[in-house]
């Protein structure tokens, strides 16, 4: 007789595919934590015209097209400053570039807090992170091979031969890879899942919840399961098994920890919650003759739309974020989530239109909502990621 299967008896795995809809191999280097993983596949019913002689439905041809799509949620979570996170690929179906790592830097000198010199040359440029002191900032201006700009200076500033810690960055391109996802469940005689094809339409950013909290969704090629698994599907012979089991550990970053920039080099410590959400517009090829899945993922216009709620203040910084959204004029801001190195990551966006915020008096303090606030830019660059 069988048992109930417990939710929390599964593992996730994900890798980028080099061919859209054919499976990547995974290993137990590509496990990574989440909350939930929501995967469904429907039929597309479509409407027949011809005569029945009855009002009763007839039914839906089992080769119709199939529309698959997935949700996964999951939380910000320690890295060890080797190779990329677990989730990384997420990050990088999201945002589209190439991720770039940055180790091994010292300083031989700081400017006017921001201006940072290097004794080797630092191979680095606009949007990419540097990390010190538990906190990470985003190169703004590259001025020579040796020396850079920050967005905003380090609280601690760096000494000559001080060694800059390890980050990686996840910057925006203009095509998007794919991925497969694995979902592996106990017993293994449950059944399993691997979702092929899978690209983010919208990814998702939340701050100062109980823990700080990361969304992904969109389309997918195929759903396949280890129960009706065919041969050949996503190119494969068999439903793979799952790696062998590795050591998992991690550690979760509490919500209300991190830092606020806004404005430039104003920082603010009276952010009550923010949400940044990237938008692809996905359209996938799936109108095609001949194929009753989707063949390819085409991304549209990006959107890159912030909101954020803080304390109303009358300091010269909070009046003057509310001057640029009475006129219109972009300006930067920058999210640290986490303060202790190896469990921080880093939001840039050099130029975001505030919105003028709504009053929220409902509670004993007067709050402003700052809501769908855009990012723009001039190519590829209205948001950079960064672990470090």
């Amino acid at each position: 007789m069988g048992n109930y299967i417990s939710s929390n008896a599964n593992r996730f795995y994900t890798a980028v595919e080099s061919t859209y809809g054919q499976a990547s191999t995974v290993t137990a280097a590509n496990r990574f934590p989440a909350v939930e993983l929501q995967a469904h596949q429907t039929l597309q019913y479509l409407k027949r015209l011809d005569k029945t002689g009855t009002r009763t439905y007839l039914g839906t041809s089992k080769d119709a097209r199939r529309q698959t799509a997935f949700l996964l949620r999951t939380y910000l979570t320690s890295w060890n400053g080797s190779g990329q996170p677990a989730y990384g690929p997420l990050f990088q179906a999201a945002l589209g570039g190439v991720p770039v790592s940055n180790s091994g830097l010292l300083v031989s000198g700081v400017q006017n807090g921001t201006q940072i010199a290097t004794t080797s040359a630092h191979g680095l440029s606009a949007g990419a992170s540097v990390a010190f002191g538990n906190e990470i900032r985003f190169v703004t201006n590259v001025m020579d091979a040796l020396t850079f700009d920050l967005n905003a200076p380090f609280s601690t500033t760096p000494n000559a031969n001080s060694a800059l810690a390890p980050s990686i960055s996840y910057p925006l391109g203009t095509t998007l890879p794919s991925l497969s996802l694995y979902d592996y469940w106990d017993p293994v005689t449950a059944v399993s899942r691997l979702i092929t094809g899978v690209a983010v339409n919208e990814f998702q950013v939340s701050v100062n919840g109980d823990y700080h909290g990361f969304a992904f969704s969109g389309p997918a090629a195929d759903l396949l399961d280890s129960n009706s698994f065919a041969n050949s599907q996503a190119g494969l012979s068999n439903f793979p098994s799952e790696p062998a089991l590795a050591a998992f550990d991690y550690s979760i970053v509490p919500g209300h920890l991190g830092e606020v920039w806004l404005g430039g080099a104003n920082q603010f410590f009276t952010l009550t919650g923010a949400t940044i959400a990237v938008k692809n517009n996905l359209d996938v090829r799936n109108r095609e003759y001949g194929s009753s899945y989707p063949l390819a993922i085409v991304p549209g216009q990006r959107q890159v739309v912030s909101e954020f709620t803080l304390f109303a203040q009358d300091d010269a910084q909070t009046k003057a974020l509310y001057g640029a959204a009475k006129q219109r004029n972009p300006v930067p801001a920058m999210l640290q989530l986490g303060q202790q190195q190896g469990q921080l990551f880093g939001i840039f966006m050099p130029q975001i239109v505030p919105e003028i915020p709504n009053f929220d008096d409902s509670e004993t303090r007067l709050q402003w909502q700052f809501k769908n606030n855009l990012a723009q830019g001039f190519a590829n660059d209205e948001i950079y990621i960064a672990f470090a």
